[in-house]
């Protein structure tokens, strides 16, 4: 079998184009593959279909190929232009790769796979490509696969936000808490930064958000409020962050009794100091016995444990009426106590009851987003950070967004 027909087939090549020539570097460890198409043909118009008459051809280009027996393999070819009548001048379509790509359609398939299991810069010498090259396939990947993305309705999103790197340097994610991917990354942690996503939606697809899992931060509810249909109905505050508050209301009661008892000479409260945050059946076998010691005493701190652990019962309830039945009682204790933090907790857990008691409708929380910040995490140390914004938006959503990024071949690699 002559070189020419052997990557032909190698190709997938189809009619009218045939292989004219390859020329091989043993040196350089290189394969060049010329491609050609007879003379005298009609093509189709890339915009319409519609076939018409060879114009000219451009400049040859050349695109990276899929290895052959470990040697790079470049293909050539000059890509012809066709005159339509509706839309003139157009560069015909290749069936090898897609506008404006320097990678044949399989080898960005296959880079696609190297880059989505590695790191990019481990990924890109695998594949013997340069830096900006790999973030040529990233960004080419995400863009392809934002639209492929079908428009459809949303019901239960989770948002927060996520440090970008050192500082007060935030993005907000949100996530589709029902298949579980990244919706979108916006910059920063504001009002605006939500905005930014809901403002993108369809009407039909902002009517269709039945609850928003977040955080009690301001600017998400101010967005959420002001721009979706009965908004502030449909909030639902994470009781991951609720408990978080709590916990540092106990610690804060911990350190101030811990000061006056040290004062005293009685510093009881020094070693235990990390066990006033786990919840009771979470506590370390090692810790139970003086645990439980200083539970039954009269300590401050005791007492705010225990009004953070009566908190955990509130989001077993599945009726609103009886929540709220038992909100008050909680409400009643905790704004009695004489423990400044919790009281301060308190305080603002009723101000945003509303969102509170909206778990007992919609039943989410904010844990899958939660993970899914621990994923990205994992992608921002891998890359040892990031200081474009806009390429940590790339890698979430080529990793986390659920995205067709594939291109369309003429055969599967």
């Amino acid at each position: 079998m002559r070189d020419t027909e052997l990557y032909h087939h190698l190709l997938g090549l189809e009619d009218p184009w045939f292989v004219s020539d390859v020329k091989l570097e043993v040196k350089g460890q290189r394969v060049d593959v010329w491609v050609e198409h007879p003379k005298g043909l009609h093509w189709p118009c890339p915009e319409c279909g519609a076939g018409g008459s060879l114009h000219d051809h451009t400049e040859e280009r050349v695109w990276r190929h899929l290895d052959s027996c470990h040697f790079q393999t470049f293909l050539h070819a000059r890509p012809p232009r066709v005159v339509c009548p509706e839309h003139g001048i157009r560069q015909v379509r290749l069936p090898w790769a897609e506008p404006h790509s320097r990678f044949t359609s399989l080898f960005e398939r296959f880079a696609i796979e190297v880059l989505s299991h590695t790191p990019v810069n481990a990924g890109r010498e695998i594949l013997r490509i340069s830096w900006d090259e790999a973030w040529h396939v990233l960004e080419r990947a995400v863009k392809r696969g934002q639209r492929r993305k079908p428009e459809r309705v949303i019901p239960k999103l989770g948002v927060d936000e996520k440090s970008v790197g050192s500082g007060q340097d935030y993005v907000t994610v949100v996530c589709d808490l029902e298949r579980a991917t990244v919706e979108e990354i916006t910059e920063g942690n504001s009002c605006k930064s939500l905005q930014a996503y809901i403002e993108g939606l369809t009407a039909e697809q902002r009517e269709g958000i039945e609850a928003v899992a977040m955080d009690m931060a301001g600017g998400y509810i101010n967005a959420v409020s002001g721009l979706l249909p009965n908004g502030r109905e449909k909030i639902v505050f994470d009781r991951f962050h609720i408990m978080k508050l709590m916990n540092e209301a106990v610690d804060k009661v911990r350190r101030q009794e811990h000061g006056m008892l040290t004062k005293q000479g009685k510093p009881i409260l020094k070693g235990p100091k990390f066990m006033w945050l786990y919840a009771q059946e979470r506590l370390p076998l090692s810790c139970r016995e003086v645990f439980f010691e200083l539970r039954a005493s009269k300590l401050k701190t005791a007492r705010a444990w225990a009004i953070k652990e009566h908190l955990r019962d509130l989001w077993r309830y599945k009726s609103r009426s009886w929540a709220e039945r038992f909100w008050k009682h909680w409400y009643f204790w905790a704004s009695h106590s004489r423990l400044a933090p919790v009281k301060k907790i308190a305080r603002t857990l009723r101000d945003h009851l509303y969102g509170i008691l909206s778990y007992c409708k919609h039943r989410i929380t904010n844990a899958l987003t939660e993970g899914i910040n621990s994923k990205i995490e994992t992608l921002r140390k891998a890359a040892c950070g990031f200081r474009n914004k806009q390429r940590f938006r790339t890698v979430i959503l080529f990793h986390l967004g659920g995205l067709d990024l594939h291109p369309a071949t003429h055969r599967k690699p």
